[in-house]
């Protein structure tokens, strides 16, 4: 038996650090928050998408009383992306979570599996990493991949060997 560690990248820094761009997407994503349609959960989630050529995609997440029928926001955007921009990647991904408030909460929440895989493959798809901002109320972390939150990911290269 071998014991093995996987480790991961990440940047964490304030919002007052981000550039105009990246300040404009977390504004977005917490816009798109609002809007999200959480009345079990209450936890409403936000995702801005930045595209390749500069547009902008939102999503926020989407409940429903027949669990597991909802989806996140991520899905939301990444899907609506990919449909509506087939020919443009994702650059960047900017995740949030609210309060009932309206405010960011304190602590940054990560993707789910199912959120993650969808990044993964979009990344895939297009041959091109997505960087990743994962914000609170306090700080923002950046990751420069879904490889640094999915080092295990399955891809089409798994589907091959059977």
């Amino acid at each position: 038996m071998k014991n093995r560690e996987i480790q991961i990248k990440f940047r964490e820094f304030q919002q007052a650090d981000l550039n105009s761009i990246d300040n404009n997407l977390v504004s977005k994503a917490v816009e798109a928050a609002k809007n999200a349609y959480a009345p079990y959960s209450h936890f409403r989630v936000g995702a801005a998408v930045l595209l390749a050529d500069g547009s902008l995609v939102l999503g926020n997440n989407q409940e429903n009383a027949a669990y597991p029928s909802g989806l996140c926001a991520e899905r939301v955007a990444l899907f609506y992306a990919n449909a509506n921009y087939p020919n443009t990647s994702v650059d960047t991904i900017c995740v949030v979570v609210i309060d009932k408030d309206d405010n960011v909460i304190p602590q940054s929440v990560s993707p789910c599996g199912s959120c993650r895989q969808v990044i993964a493959e979009t990344e895939m798809r297009y041959k091109s990493d997505i960087r990743i901002l994962l914000v609170s109320k306090d700080s923002i972390l950046e990751f420069k991949s879904i490889k640094d939150l999915l080092p295990l990911s399955f891809s089409q290269q798994d589907l091959l060997k059977r």
